[in-house]
């Protein structure tokens, strides 16, 4: 079981977690959207397309742009279609 842990709350937890490059990629039902907030930052990956944002919120504390995610990842990254990824200090194990 792999878990994304931030602020002291489980953000997500799955046994079915795509990992590229480092990333653990979690399936979007294994992530609490009571913590999501969503966010209008992007970016792009060459290979895997255009990645769009969401800021944690727990407790109270903000976490801007955490969470990232492909709405429509290239042939290449298909295996990261509806799945989200984690950094900015989010414990990921």
């Amino acid at each position: 079981m792999v878990q994304a842990k931030w602020n002291g709350a489980v953000i997500a937890e799955s046994e079915d977690t795509v990992i590229v490059e480092g990333n653990h990629y979690f399936p979007r039902d294994s992530v609490w959207s009571k913590y999501l907030l969503h966010s209008d930052a992007t970016s792009h990956c060459p290979w895997k397309g255009d990645a769009c944002y969401h800021s944690l919120i727990v407790d109270g504390e903000t976490n801007e742009d955490a969470a990232w995610y492909y709405p429509e990842p290239k042939d290449a990254a298909a295996e990261i279609a509806g799945r989200i990824a984690f950094w900015k200090g989010v414990e990921v194990g």
